[in-house]
């Protein structure tokens, strides 16, 4: 009996789920629907790279605040900095193939994180430079800070 899987997937996630788990643990690969078991699974991958991003541009927009607004630092701010670089440090381990991912986001995350600055410090965008300023080895660095701007 062949269960009808993507009727299952679109109306019950997590019965859906939880049938594909049931019928992979007992190989009966033939009643397993393909198309939204493979959607999941990039899915998955997708949702590895957008955390890395989603971290990398709030990493970002912490160091701009931190450079830019020096009498707004505070404890919050640098646990901010530190949750994100802890964030990327632990899906880059698990997914070791993702170690450059955030060299390839990082001037796409910084053009994210220059519009969000400019709009949560109430500074004009040109204020922030339109090229990241920062090396990537620096801003992942628990150690390093930017210095207040000149």
């Amino acid at each position: 009996m062949r269960i009808r899987m993507d009727t299952t997937y679109a109306k019950d996630f997590d019965l859906w789920l939880r049938q594909t788990v049931r019928l992979l643990r007992e190989r009966r690969w033939q009643e397993i629907d393909l198309e939204p078991l493979i959607e999941e699974i990039e899915s998955l991958g997708k949702s590895e790279r957008r955390a890395i991003a989603g971290q990398l541009t709030r990493l970002l927009l912490h160091l701009l605040k931190w450079q830019y607004q020096p009498q707004r630092r505070s404890d919050s701010r640098l646990d901010s900095i530190s949750d994100a670089r802890t964030q990327i440090e632990l899906v880059t381990q698990d997914s070791p193939s993702l170690r450059d991912y955030p060299a390839e986001q990082l001037e796409q995350s910084y053009g994210r994180a220059r519009q969000k600055a400019a709009t949560q410090t109430k500074l004009p965008l040109s204020t922030f430079p339109e090229q990241c300023p920062y090396a990537l080895p620096l801003v992942l660095d628990d150690s390093w800070l930017p210095e207040e701007r000149a």
